[in-house]
């Protein structure tokens, strides 16, 4: 269990309170220090996940951890950003990503429950849908007012993120169908 790429995902939560110190920190460059401490921890899963596929460390408590520290610093980051960018074409993005993630974690328990959790495996949508929400993250943390085009590619970003976190709901339920089929005409 305590393997390099299971700290590193440890690392990733702890990171979590850190962050959220540093956004609200009363001082200049309090945005760029959040950013570059979500980097780090954003950087953390690709690393972690290549070097538990590369040394062969792959472990169940893992499995479980890696997937919930991702969902737990994006969810933690917009719930942040969302009270500076507390407009609709912002909101509704956030509401679609954590919105997502809770129907998708509670359809992998319920796929486990059934001995079905294989058939709910991360897609490359998936991998996607996570990076462009960091890469995302990143943006809207660095862009002050003073800067309207990182602010519109910010903006731009969560949307093709929250279009992507559909694509990849539709693509889980669709997996999940037969299961979810079946288990409702018994």
């Amino acid at each position: 269990m305590w393997n390099l790429p299971n700290l590193l995902t440890l690392l990733r939560v702890a990171l979590i309170p850190v962050f959220v110190v540093v956004y609200y920190l009363p001082w200049q460059w309090h945005h760029i220090a959040s950013a570059v401490i979500f980097t780090v921890a954003a950087l953390t899963d690709w690393v972690d996940g290549y070097l538990a596929r590369k040394m062969n460390l792959m472990t169940p408590f893992g499995a479980f951890l890696d997937p919930v520290a991702d969902k737990l610093i994006v969810a933690t980051a917009l719930i942040l950003l969302l009270e500076v960018h507390s407009e609709p074409w912002f909101a509704l993005p956030v509401v679609i990503i954590i919105g997502r993630e809770i129907v998708i974690s509670a359809l992998r328990e319920w796929m486990a429950e059934i001995g079905s959790r294989g058939d709910v495996k991360v897609s490359m949508i998936g991998k996607i849908k996570t990076w462009v929400q960091m890469a995302a993250v990143v943006v809207l943390l660095v862009a002050t007012p003073e800067q309207p085009w990182l602010l519109w590619l910010g903006y731009t970003a969560i949307a093709a993120a929250a279009l992507l976190t559909l694509w990849s709901m539709v693509l889980y339920l669709k997996l999940a169908w037969p299961q979810l089929k079946a288990n409702s005409e018994s």
